[in-house]
């Protein structure tokens, strides 16, 4: 027997009393299934669900700090508030009001055992944990500050700003100002490094610095002159090509702090050389690098508790943004540098220190899942602390206890417990939830779990998957079927509760039998199934998706295959063109800032490595070219015959509109249906809550228009 629906109780899975539960027999047999007491999860709901930031532990361990923020659909507008968690008890304490628009909160710190910090409105303000008051203005640099850490036993305040080349805080306020007298708004650029992501360069860069402070009775406080801690680094000619620090870490002791840039040169937009460097916060030493031996990508620094050492996790590979994280770690004291688990063959994605320094706990992806690890420094040995679902963030609690931040299909973000026992990584205690920020604005909503499949797809490799039951679910009943597509395409789709635009119960709520399938390239399957994609971008992926679908077909008698959609994103794009090239098995797809033209997107991406590395090359060598051609896929323009919507952000520096435009343009001329939906304010992504909103309804409405749901 099994029941198909889940309620919630204390953090726990509970088969909730109020709805109906059915005994099903064999494969949930023949009879229906009575969910009327369940509503759809509709688009209203969905993005007014409240969203929960990392939290960040006292220095006593006993609270912790988050924030709350959420959106309203009938106003626009979105909102946030400053919480405190005592973790002991579960108890919160809402401390601000309702921050709106610019003056909403972020980047939480302690400044004290009784005061908190937050940024607003590109200023430090402080918090003395009375509920519901403002803070107070702490700093307020003469620009805005991006992000902000202090240290309490060093009175050490570090934080970001945007300077020019003179590493200037004031002069920034000066170029403003002759700005806005230019009678031209020219830009010109030498270096292919003009534009990342959805921004052009400017000679403003993100540079660290260090303040002494001095916490001075009835709470004032006296802040010195500001010191530049990237000083030292070597000069750059091109004020267009300077270092940018990308994140940073303090020691708890606030004397070291390691941060990550990128290596500037004339090859930054081909290269993926991200070094970290070691340097004193009283600016008294020249920053020391610490990744000299490696030309790949270095991220996520983080230091012992004594600071005695730091960790980070390491590409060794270089042009390769999806090579394994390796861990390395540097003593401060003697200079030494080591890897620790270095045949692991799992990337973890974030580490963090034991509180007695012996064990890193360590974010990886595994199996569609984000699991907690622990990884023995002393022996390299690994084992996993968590199993199903996805761990976004950890924070140390004393000794043997961390706070997460946990979500899986059905149960969105929360912040739980995890006792991780000794130092030997044990899991001596299990996960308690402390939060349920959204139980009732979900309770009654149909949420589906995920049901895990694998089958045998390209190269006899075996390919895990995972199906959701649309709502209202009867077996008697055939339902369309919507196959999600993962971008990366070195990624890879997770047991998580995601609140963008490909949340797999969304789907299923309109009605959909909503599959899911991590083809060759994804990650979480180790490394040689990460790299298999390389030079294969329309082939065993492809494959892995037609044969997946046959065996869901044959597997799951409620699935119509004459009304099938497939929808992806970015690399998912890609492969909806590819479908469309390929095969007339779907009734509609969707493409989302997809890749139509493999040559001329590569001449207009701000990225070379990524691409150069998958395919091989570049297209301006005979070799490159028949690359690229081969995994074309305008070069199957003859054969497109599927009606597609296409989705594009003006801003989209990895895509450009164009990769959108002309497969529209092909298919309208063609004479095939096709519909363009084009926001000029996104980039890569759909970010604004009310266009997200819109984005869900032009698709819905186009897979309605032909599945006839």
């Amino acid at each position: 027997m099994k029941a198909l629906y889940l309620g919630k109780m204390a953090g726990w899975r509970m088969w909730a009393s109020t709805l109906v539960v059915v005994v099903l027999s064999n494969v949930y047999g023949s009879s229906a299934i009575e969910t009327d007491t369940l509503v759809p999860l509709d688009s209203h709901l969905f993005h007014s669900l409240r969203r929960i930031s990392s939290p960040v532990v006292s220095p006593d361990h006993q609270k912790a700090l988050f924030l709350t923020s959420y959106y309203d659909p009938d106003v626009n507008k979105e909102y946030n508030y400053l919480s405190l968690l005592d973790i002991e008890v579960g108890n919160m304490t809402q401390l601000t009001p309702v921050l709106e628009g610019s003056d909403r909160a972020s980047n939480l710190v302690w400044l004290g055992p009784s005061t908190a910090g937050y940024l607003s409105k590109g200023a430090l303000y402080q918090h003395d944990l009375v509920p519901h008051t403002n803070g107070t203005l702490l700093f307020n640099a003469t620009l805005s500050i991006n992000s902000a850490t202090y240290r309490a036993s060093s009175g050490i305040l570090l934080f970001t700003a945007s300077t020019l080349a003179d590493g200037n805080i004031s002069s920034v306020a000066k170029q403003l100002n002759v700005e806005k007298n230019r009678t031209d708004s020219a830009m010109v650029f030498d270096n292919l490094w003009a534009r990342h992501w959805n921004k052009w360069m400017s000679e403003q860069k993100s540079t660290l610095f260090a303040i002494n402070t001095t916490n001075e009775i009835y709470g004032a406080w006296q802040l010195g002159k500001e010191t530049n801690l990237m000083q030292g680094l070597p000069p750059t000619k091109d004020s267009l090509l300077r270092w940018e620090v990308e994140g940073y870490t303090a020691s708890e002791d606030g004397e070291h702090v390691a941060f990550v840039v990128r290596n500037p040169g004339l090859d930054m937009a081909w290269s993926t050389n991200v070094d970290i460097y070691l340097t004193a916060t009283d600016g008294s030493m020249r920053p020391n690098l610490l990744t000299s031996a490696f030309k790949g990508i270095a991220s996520g620094p983080t230091f012992s508790t004594d600071g005695s050492a730091v960790a980070w996790l390491q590409m060794e590979t270089p042009g390769y943004e999806s090579d394994i994280n390796r861990i390395y770690m540097y003593n401060v004291t003697t200079g030494n540098m080591y890897s620790v688990a270095h045949e692991w063959d799992l990337s973890p994605q974030s580490i963090l220190w034991s509180a007695d320094n012996k064990v890193l706990y360590a974010l990886t992806p595994d199996r569609g899942n984000r699991r907690l690890f622990s990884v023995d420094i002393a022996t390299g040995k690994y084992k996993p602390l968590t199993d199903y679902g996805f761990v976004s963030s950890i924070a140390r609690v004393g000794a043997g206890k961390l706070l997460a931040v946990y979500s899986n299909v059905t149960e969105s973000s929360d912040i739980y417990t995890i006792d991780v026992g000794g130092s030997d990584g044990s899991l001596h205690g299990s996960m308690r939830r402390l939060t349920d920020v959204n139980g009732e604005r979900l309770d009654g909503v149909y949420l589906s779990e995920a049901e895990d499949f694998w089958f045998t797809g390209a190269m006899r490799d075996k390919i895990h998957g995972w199906i959701l039951r649309p709502v209202g679910f009867n077996a008697t009943r055939k339902y369309p079927l919507a196959l999600l597509i993962h971008g990366g395409p070195q990624q890879a789709s997770m047991h998580a509760f995601g609140l963008g635009q490909w949340n797999p119960n969304m789907y299923a709520s309109a009605g959909y039998a909503t599959v899911i399938i991590n083809f060759h390239g994804s990650s979480s399957y180790g490394q040689n199934f990460t790299d298999s994609i390389r030079q294969q971008w329309g082939g065993y992926p492809y494959e892995d998706l037609m044969k997946g679908l046959d065996h869901v077909i044959s597997t799951y008698a409620f699935v119509d295959a004459t009304r099938m959609v497939a929808l992806g994103g970015s690399y998912g794009g890609y492969m909806a063109n590819w479908i469309n090239g390929n095969t007339d098995r779907f009734r509609a797809l969707v493409a989302h800032d997809g890749q139509f033209n493999m040559v001329a997107g590569y001449y207009s991406t701000d990225e070379l490595w990524f691409i150069e590395h998958d395919l091989g090359g570049a297209p301006f060598t005979a070799a490159g070219r028949a690359e690229y051609e081969k995994h074309n896929p305008e070069r199957l323009a003859d054969k497109f015959k599927t009606p597609t919507l296409f989705i594009h952000g003006a801003n989209d520096f990895r895509l450009t509109l164009e990769q959108s435009l002309a497969p529209w343009t092909l298919l309208r001329r063609k004479g095939i249906p096709s519909r363009l939906v084009y926001f000029p304010d996104e980039d890569h992504w759909v970010s604004k809550m009310g266009n997200s909103m819109r984005w869900y309804e032009e698709v819905f409405k186009w897979m309605a228009e032909w599945t006839s749901t």
